[in-house]
């Protein structure tokens, strides 16, 4: 396995790897993986020649009262699981080596960075979007992967790859669930043991809302099974519950006719977790 801490040790490694005409797969990470990131890079070796694996933990897509200093990190372990599953090369830059000290470009597409989770951490998505734009520049992947339990982002990444022209091929991986419900997610490791053990009130209350969204439901009506489910919880700090169409995040109204996704996103003690579930209202389902 390729190890590289710098962009000329990326680009070297990617000329090597696309050798012969290979395809290359890229799976972006922030690092102290499980079996979700795993789920990822076992897609990539699935569609593609050989894997590109990054890790790195993007100072900008956090606000300044957020977690990044308490992200969890582990990268001998991380490596190791790697190496394990076999991946061709891993990039580890650290922030010195991905943002020049007077970078002033970003990438940020208007409409979907500033709803939802956008609205909550202003300026989240602009910091997603540019270092995942930095990482197709140099990686040069025909194909990346990213998780559904960031349906957001999957969305704005896939936007901006449409509108800029990037010729990648975006892949969205289903959603990594631990046997309880809750999405697997880094941050899960930081969970008190009690809002551990409430947490998987979300995929409850979801799977609550997509039955009434199944039966013909309303999308008020499906947001408000949503919340009062969650709401069961004493520990669950409700930051938001949306239903949106699936395809454009767009607002929907009444009940839907094209599939809609729910997204909800939780705070339990210092600990923000998101989550969602596609839902196909009985005309979709016909």
């Amino acid at each position: 396995m390729i190890i590289c801490r710098t962009k000329p040790e990326l680009r070297e490694a990617r000329v090597r790897l696309g050798a012969d005409r290979a395809t290359v797969g890229l799976v972006p990470t922030m690092g102290y993986l499980h079996d979700g990131h795993m789920a990822l890079v076992a897609a990539a070796q699935a569609a593609c020649d050989c894997v590109i694996v990054t890790i790195f933990v993007n100072p900008t897509q956090f606000g300044p009262n957020e977690d990044l200093a308490s992200y969890p990190r582990d990268t001998n372990r991380d490596l190791a699981m790697l190496e394990a599953a076999g991946v061709d090369a891993v990039f580890l830059p650290g922030p010195d080596e991905m943002y020049a000290p007077d970078a002033e470009t970003i990438v940020e597409p208007s409409r979907l960075s500033r709803i939802l989770i956008g609205r909550l951490r202003p300026g989240h998505f602009r910091g997603v979007a540019t270092v995942v734009t930095k990482l197709f520049n140099l990686a040069q992947p025909h194909r990346a992967f990213f998780g559904q339990k960031d349906y957001q982002q999957l969305t704005v990444i896939r936007r901006f790859v449409r509108d800029l022209d990037i010729p990648v091929e975006v892949t969205g991986v289903p959603i990594v669930r631990e046997t309880d419900g809750l999405a697997m997610s880094s941050r899960n490791v930081r969970l008190a043991k009690a809002d551990r053990a409430a947490a998987p009130v979300l995929f409850a209350a979801l799977q609550d809302g997509q039955a009434a969204i199944a039966a013909g439901e309303s999308v008020a009506h499906a947001r408000r099974t949503v919340r009062a489910q969650i709401a069961t919880s004493q520990a669950a700090d409700i930051r938001s519950v949306d239903v949106r169409d699936a395809a454009s995040l767009g607002q929907v109204d009444g009940p839907p006719i094209d599939p809609v996704v729910i997204l909800v996103a939780v705070r339990f003690g210092d600990v923000l977790l998101i989550d969602n579930i596609v839902a196909h209202p009985p005309e979709a389902q016909a």
